[in-house]
């Protein structure tokens, strides 16, 4: 796969209109040019069902934000329940008035959204437990990745399964800012600093408007950058017993991902990349 801009998904959606910094919202702004949750859910099917045998019905999405992913989930099938943790009060407020305004009053009774640290919050044990959007990088030591990873699988049932998504390439160790223009915003993911000893780095996404105002670090995120080995050792230590790496294709017409996730055992050394994890309990 070629390069890739390491927090942009596919398919942007289009945005309505003239936009402008003063009349933008920067959680809206962050739906549309960086998460693709229907996308995400069909592949969740597609992977679950491959590795279980049957189809999953219930879903933890820890860092929830917005809760994009648990919204869609619920939407997706009659059947589906959704439960979603995440500390930021504010983020966590917008996303339901925004499900509210957007969903129908059954399946917001299927989507249960709560305050909560990930690292301790309990649940009914669920099929599926996601962690997208990197969140889970900022845990820059090891001890608390393992320790993390160690309680979800608890929250798992006995056959479930824990999605992750993951980022690299030799574009996101360099202190560079790339962007991508889309219907009325281009969006911007900067790498400010990162540090090869640590493997710390700060990233920030801006947004910029065509009268030439700005909201700049819309978003910032003071992670480690882990890599697939140490993701799926992390994984192994916490008591997961298989792990299945997903690996992206490329649209040859345009040199960029396809959208396309299939299971493999070799990657690329491109300049950027987007891959998911799936953890056998």
């Amino acid at each position: 796969m070629s390069n890739r801009t390491p927090a942009k998904r596919r398919g942007a959606k289009a945005a309505r209109g003239w936009r402008t910094a003063a009349g933008s919202d920067r959680h809206e702004l962050y739906e549309e040019s960086v998460q693709s949750p229907e996308e995400e859910a069909a592949f969740i099917d597609r992977v679950f069902r491959s590795i279980r045998g049957r189809t999953p019905v219930t879903l933890r999405e820890d860092f929830c934000g917005t809760h994009f992913l648990s919204a869609t989930w619920v939407q997706r099938r009659a059947t589906n329940r959704a439960v979603g943790f995440d500390l930021h009060r504010p983020t966590v407020a917008w996303g339901r008035a925004r499900r509210a305004a957007a969903m129908k009053p059954a399946q917001l009774g299927r989507l249960d959204i709560r305050i909560g640290d990930v690292r301790t919050a309990r649940s009914e044990p669920v099929d599926v437990l996601a962690a997208f959007n990197f969140s889970y990088y900022l845990f820059k030591r090891r001890q608390d990745l393992i320790a993390y990873f160690r309680h979800a699988r608890t929250q798992l049932k006995r056959d479930g399964v824990m999605f992750v998504d993951c980022y690299g390439g030799y574009e996101s160790f360099s202190e560079q800012t790339e962007e991508r223009d889309l219907d009325g915003f281009t969006y911007q993911w900067q790498t400010e600093r990162y540090d090869p000893v640590s493997g710390d780095v700060l990233n920030h996404i801006h947004f910029v408007f065509p009268d030439g105002t700005r909201l700049r670090k819309a978003f910032t995120y003071d992670w480690r950058l882990w890599t697939i080995p140490e993701i799926r050792e992390c994984l192994a230590e916490a008591g997961f017993r298989g792990t299945h790496v997903y690996w992206e294709g490329t649209d040859h017409a345009t040199g960029e991902g396809d959208g396309v996730f299939r299971k493999t055992a070799v990657g690329e050394a491109c300049g950027g990349w987007i891959a998911y994890i799936a953890a056998e309990k």
